[in-house]
């Protein structure tokens, strides 16, 4: 009755890479993903954005 937030910068494609045993993979992202919300950023980053470093060099 909780909720659980993951977050990844990995695409769930690859997961597949980085988990070498195929069966595993697919039993772990079957439970993340079932009945799951799933949302993907895409743009800027906001750390970009936000950073001071980042305007100095945009201007420059």
């Amino acid at each position: 009755r909780r909720s659980t937030i993951v977050t990844s910068q990995l695409p769930l494609d690859r997961w597949y890479e980085i988990i070498a045993n195929p069966t595993l993979a697919d039993a772990i992202l079957d439970r993340l993903v079932h009945n799951a919300y799933r949302i993907d950023l895409t743009g800027e980053s906001m750390r970009k954005q936000r950073s001071p470093r980042a305007s100095e060099t945009a201007q420059a």
